[in-house]
């Protein structure tokens, strides 16, 4: 909710998981937000990031690194590292 001024008055904003589009509940205290840094060519950091939240869910059943690695290499950050077929 917004008050007159356009600021942000809510309490509590809720995250999706970026993995499986689930909302992540107050009480999943097992869910991690993990920030990546944008680095320019010569490996300076540029002040931008990429955000990703995981579940407790995705965490309970051993995906999150896998789920990591398939946003990054979808965001451009790796390379060849994840493929679909198991």
């Amino acid at each position: 909710m917004e008050n007159e001024k356009g600021d942000i008055v809510d309490l509590y904003i809720p995250r999706k998981c970026s993995a499986t589009n689930r909302l992540i509940q107050a009480q999943d205290h097992a869910a991690v937000q993990i920030s990546i840094a944008n680095v320019s060519e010569d490996g300076r950091a540029t002040g931008e990031n990429q955000v990703y939240a995981l579940s407790g869910f995705v965490r309970a059943i051993g995906e999150s690194d896998s789920s990591v690695n398939r946003l990054a290499q979808r965001d451009g950050y790796l390379k060849s590292v994840w493929s679909a077929s198991k």
